[in-house]
């Protein structure tokens, strides 16, 4: 190394040292009189009966064996039925759980029975239903991440939606719709 290249590098070093030796001192500089009201904020947080408790939700979600066994009876459907598809569910904020794609189902069924199970349960209504809403309002389609062609059915607790179940394969949005329905049937035995 010549002697500028070791200059520069012994300076480089020289302010990382610096740096990290500054950033551990001001990461341990709080008072300890700071600390007390974030545990009492804790403590209070963690009361069941405390006055916070109005800021915090429940909500319902779909077990992964859930979501699995849901996936499964509608794949099971569909192939009763001599049709090649895949099936998503997706939980209440449009993640996927659980995604089949069957035998033979076509490359593009992948992403519309996940957007369809998406949009089920974002508006938690059978995409059937959504479809004749787009008349009222054609820019729904623009949504990201929605499809609204029938095959996606939403999953709910008490009313509310849950997960969605979307089947993409079959040669019409009743026959994926039919086939995400038996989806959601096995969930209630």
């Amino acid at each position: 190394m010549n002697t500028r290249t070791r200059v520069l590098t012994g300076t480089a070093l020289a302010a990382a040292l610096g740096a990290g030796a500054f950033g551990a001192v001001s990461a341990s500089a709080t008072p300890a009189d700071d600390a007390a009201p974030a545990a009492a904020a804790v403590a209070v947080a963690g009361k069941k009966d405390g006055p916070s408790d109005k800021n915090f939700t429940t909500t319902t979600h779909l077990t992964v064996d859930a979501a699995t066994r849901a996936a499964q009876a509608a794949l099971q459907a569909a192939q009763a039925e001599n049709q090649k598809v895949t099936v998503a569910v997706v939980d209440r904020n449009g993640n996927t759980i659980v995604t089949l794609r069957g035998d033979g189902a076509g490359p593009q069924s992948y992403e519309s029975a996940q957007r369809k199970a998406f949009t089920a349960v974002s508006w938690n209504a059978p995409t059937s239903v959504l479809v004749g809403r787009l008349a009222q309002a054609p820019n729904l389609k623009d949504i990201p991440g929605t499809l609204f062609l029938g095959g996606g059915t939403p999953v709910q607790a008490n009313g509310a939606p849950v997960a969605g179940i979307g089947v993409a394969g079959a040669p019409s949005g009743d026959l994926d719709e039919k086939f995400a329905k038996a989806g959601v049937d096995a969930l209630g035995k």
